[in-house]
């Protein structure tokens, strides 16, 4: 893809125009908003990333629209995961409903600064060091093992990192949450509410996010402009993705399973692609490994979607199958 700057700047314009809008409903009225609300604007988003393709598909190929496509369904499926933990940070420090807008909106605002930041770094890496694919392929071959391995979901268990432990005994802090405000003033003393703690629990998990997330959709293209356009649609729509189905990601219990077998195939195919394009001198003596195969984009996706299916449709069932028993009488 040849995108030129002025494509870049209207792009970015445009998202950031659409975020602003996002950012001032949430500080002009904190609610709790209704699932038609909800499913309203995540249909909105998720279809403005379906025109976008169809743009880009018009405007450079096939190719990169699919590529898009698959980066977009990877990235919003690795968001919804991201969800599990946003509930169990919500749950740990009991966030008032009303406030989890304020809260997501901020965290998705600092997503996005930081997966900016590691999709720069990580567009230079490619294009100057190809080797660096093994690097992501084998990162992303041992998140997914360990992402299957350890996936929890229950908030008693939910771990403090250590800059939250920090930040907790420091600075002091106010028994409620103020109306939402990051400080407070008690008894002629400032101090933070447990919304700023909070501010920090989901910025640091934001970064652990951007950590796992962009290596994979490095390994679906290596076009800067599609891999930053993919991420900002698959956060958009988050906040309200978080209301809408709330209840439903409880029942996806072998959506960790599926997203880490997408993992892992994305690091493989990683791996393939820095073998067919070797250059380390202890690798095949530097030469170009022949036999390593090269999946096209097109059944990527397909494999993708297959496993995301599968794995939402047995989640489903299984979770069918338990509020039967236990509605069932013991006999």
């Amino acid at each position: 893809m040849d995108v030129s700057y002025g494509v870049w700047a209207i792009t970015l314009t445009a998202l950031i125009a659409v975020l602003i809008i996002d950012l001032a409903l949430v500080v002009r009225r904190p609610h709790e908003p209704s699932l038609r609300e909800s499913a309203s604007w995540a249909i909105f988003y998720i279809a403005l990333a379906g025109v976008f393709g169809l743009w880009v598909w018009a405007g450079y190929g096939a190719t990169p629209a699919a590529e898009f496509y698959t980066g977009f369904v990877i990235e919003k499926s690795l968001s919804v995961d991201n969800l599990f933990i946003f509930m169990l940070i919500m749950s740990r420090f009991a966030v008032p409903r009303q406030y989890q807008q304020k809260v997501l909106m901020v965290g998705i605002i600092l997503a996005l600064l930081m997966r900016g930041v590691f999709i720069a770094a990580g567009a230079v890496l490619v294009s100057n060091f190809m080797w660096v694919f093994y690097l992501f392929g084998l990162f992303l071959i041992y998140t997914g093992v360990k992402l299957a391995r350890s996936h929890n979901d229950d908030p008693a268990n939910f771990k403090e990192n250590a800059l939250v432990r920090f930040s907790r005994r420091v600075l002091p802090m106010s028994s409620g949450y103020a109306e939402g405000r990051l400080t407070t003033m008690q008894a002629g003393r400032r101090l933070v509410t447990p919304m700023l703690i909070v501010m920090i629990a989901i910025g640091t998990t934001d970064l652990i996010f951007a950590v796992d997330s962009i290596p994979a959709i490095f390994g679906v293209t290596r076009e800067p402009y599609l891999v930053f356009t993919a991420n900002v649609f698959a956060l958009m729509g988050l906040r309200q993705l978080y209301f809408l189905i709330g209840g439903l990601v409880s029942r996806l219990v072998y959506l960790s399973t599926g997203l880490a077998v997408v993992l892992v195939f994305i690091g493989v195919k990683m791996v393939f692609e820095a073998l067919a394009e070797n250059t380390l001198p202890f690798i095949n003596n530097g030469e170009h490994v022949s036999w390593a195969p090269h999946l096209p984009i097109w059944l990527s996706l397909l494999v993708i979607i297959g496993i995301l299916g599968v794995t939402a449709g047995a989640s489903l069932v299984k979770s069918a199958r338990d509020r039967r028993r236990a509605l069932t009488p013991q006999g």
